[in-house]
């Protein structure tokens, strides 16, 4: 067995070090919070409009009667930990006081009032229903899940909250619970769009540009009439292979400034596009929001109080896993 020289020892340990240190700045340096609390808002309100809808015909959703029996969902469900606080509604009463607890948890997490036990309450709610109704479950709700899970890890309250309004000058700093919940949400959105790119490439109609054509022509799924795409078959090709390289290259590509821009300018498009054509705006706009965690500090910043110093302790900074640097 031959033993590595000393030069060598030497070489891994400060390359793993490196790692070492790259990997802690990248988790671990204080973040300001208002991207969080930015998101934190327009979570509440799409959840709040979600836990509305679920109220509108409760008893058909979680009623003991209703389109999915809990005997039922309970068979389909093979993992134990799937559980949900409407299994043990019996009465109409009990699944809305349930449904009510979510939605006041979610006007709360908006506000931002008792934001920690909001952020709880609303994302316990929010497993509950997926699990007690899934086939009513679409890409709104996983995205909800997606973006509450920071919520709940982060100082989401800090800032544009009631809750800094009546503790004044608290949390308001950068904090390294921001940086890991910020974190977080831009790591998922990266496995997300990797997976979903990847799966868009196992099919034929992605690799010959006529995918966007099938959505398109369904005349049962979509909301506006784009039938008059098919006289323009190479602009349909193009919209389709945009489309698959955007999300096989996302994870790539939003980490560098350089490119960062053109890929939060084309997830706007590509999910305001979705929801304008195909009725599912809600999913789109929960995209938007969840975006929103690779967007730089200083442009909410610029909205906020437009005076602040782009240099100070608060503006953002990211690590670009190609080069191991610290961006500002």
């Amino acid at each position: 067995m031959i033993e590595p020289a000393d030069g060598q020892r030497a070489g891994i340990a400060g390359w793993l070090g490196d790692w070492a240190t790259a990997w802690n700045r990248f988790w671990f340096t204080p973040a300001d919070p208002l991207p969080l609390a930015v998101i934190r808002i327009a979570t509440g309100l799409l959840l709040t409009w979600s836990m509305a809808v679920w109220l509108l015909d409760i008893d058909a959703f979680f009623g003991t009667a209703g389109w999915q029996r809990p005997e039922n969902v309970w068979r389909s469900n093979d993992q134990p930990w799937q559980w949900s606080w409407y299994f043990a509604a019996s009465s109409p009463t009990g699944a809305r006081v349930l449904c009510g607890i979510t939605l006041i948890a979610a006007v709360l997490l908006t506000i931002g009032l008792a934001t920690p036990l909001a952020a709880v309450v609303a994302f316990a709610g929010l497993v509950s229903a997926v699990n007690r109704a899934p086939l009513n479950v679409f890409g709104l709700d996983d995205t909800l899940g997606l973006l509450l899970i920071p919520l709940v890890i982060g100082p989401a309250g800090a800032v544009l909250s009631v809750d800094s309004l009546l503790f004044a000058g608290q949390g308001a700093t950068p904090s390294v619970r921001a940086s890991i919940a910020l974190r977080l949400l831009q790591v998922h959105l990266c496995v997300v769009y990797f997976f979903s790119g990847g799966g868009k490439l196992l099919g034929a109609s992605w690799w010959e540009g006529t995918a966007v054509w099938g959505a398109a022509a369904n005349v049962q799924y979509r909301t506006l009439d784009l039938t008059w795409l098919a006289r323009h078959p190479l602009l349909v090709n193009a919209i389709t292979l945009a489309t698959v390289f955007w999300e096989a290259a996302y994870a790539a590509l939003v980490w560098p400034r350089l490119t960062r821009p053109l890929v939060l300018a084309m997830a706007v498009v590509v999910h305001l596009g979705i929801g304008l054509a195909m009725g599912m705006m809600e999913f789109g706009l929960a995209m938007i929001v969840a975006n929103l965690a690779f967007v730089p500090v200083a442009w909410f910043r610029s909205f906020v109080s437009p005076r602040a110093d782009s240099t100070s302790p608060l503006s953002p900074r990211s690590i670009s896993p190609g080069s191991l640097k610290v961006v500002s």
